[in-house]
Order: structure tokens, then C-alpha cells, then sequence
């Protein structure tokens, strides 16, 4: 039977009863004929013949944080984990940290966590610029810190800025 040629359906057929077959049409492009890739070219073109001038580049200068940075960064990591386990009221964090950070460890503090944070290792590196007058001492540090919480260790970061003529945790990252 042609697939014009279908029989009606009748009243007792059911839709999937009586379906129409048709062919497909044919979308493929028309084939064409492969030409010739143009060759590679030889590895001798590909190098350089001329030697490159080298040039000395002095090496970049390290700056290195303030000492008072490495203290208060510890300090306010302890202080910031003493508020998350609820050891410490919130508001002592007021004078360390930005007011914005003050919110998010707050929220933080308010999932019970098993055992108490205890602060390991804390690490700092020089970022930004150094000030005029600072002698290559950087008005900005970033910290990174270890901590446990049972037998698991965990990572604490943050950056810390002079401003104003004192410490501030500017931006933090509890893991």
C-alpha cells in the first residue's frame, strides 16, 4: 500500500491505530568534491634566524607586610572564631573588622557547630602598594589561616588595610 494511499480510520480505530507513513525529505547539502590542502610549511621557515636581544630586568621588589599585621591578623582570626562558636559577643568585633563582615559572622554564628575553632597557623603576604614614608612597607596584607574544629582543619582567609592609622579586616573567607 502507498503512503497516500492509506485507509481512512473508522470510528472503532484508535489514533495509533491508523497513522500515515511518508517519506523523509532529504536536507543534506549536495556532495562536493574535496580539493588539495595547501602543504605545511617546512620547519625551517618556522624558526627564527635573527638571535633575540636578551635584556636585563631588575628583579621585582618585595614588599613586606607591617610587623603590627601578622599580630592583629591573629588576633582578630581568634576573636572572629570565638564569636562564630558563640565564646564571644559580636560587638567586640566592632573595632577589628569592617561593619559589613560583622553581619555575615554573625549569620554565621547562628548554625551550631560540634566542637570549639581553634586558631593553628596564620600566614600573611604584603598586597597593594606600599606608602610614601612606609619604607617598602605595605599598608595592606593578605592572611591565610588554619584552623580545626575537631579532627577536621579548615581554612580561614582575609585581608587586612591600615586605615587610618589602624587595622582593619576589610574582607573575609571562613571555610
Amino acid at each position: 500500500m502507498h503512503p497516500s494511499e492509506a485507509a481512512p480510520p473508522t470510528a472503532d480505530d484508535s489514533p495509533q491505530a491508523s497513522r500515515i507513513i511518508e517519506p523523509v525529505v532529504d536536507y543534506e547539502p549536495p556532495v562536493q568534491p574535496v580539493t588539495a590542502a595547501p602543504p605545511c610549511p617546512a620547519p625551517t621557515v618556522l624558526h627564527r634566524h635573527t638571535p633575540r636581544t636578551l635584556r636585563l630586568v631588575p628583579p621585582p621588589v618585595e614588599q613586606r607586610p607591617h610587623d603590627g599585621a601578622g599580630q592583629f591578623a591573629a588576633a582578630a582570626l581568634r576573636r572572629v572564631l570565638e564569636v562564630v562558636d558563640r565564646r564571644r559577643s559580636p560587638a567586640q568585633l566592632r573595632t577589628v573588622l569592617n561593619p559589613t563582615l560583622i553581619d555575615a559572622v554573625v549569620a554565621l554564628s547562628q548554625t551550631r557547630h560540634g566542637a570549639p575553632a581553634n586558631l593553628r597557623r596564620v600566614r600573611l603576604r604584603a598586597a597593594g602598594d606600599h606608602r610614601p614614608g612606609d619604607h617598602g612597607l605595605a599598608a595592606a596584607a593578605e592572611v591565610f589561616a588554619t584552623y580545626t574544629r575537631g579532627p577536621r582543619v579548615r581554612a580561614i582567609a582575609a585581608r587586612v588595610e591600615l586605615l587610618s592609622g589602624r587595622w582593619q579586616v576589610t574582607a573575609l573567607q571562613i571555610g
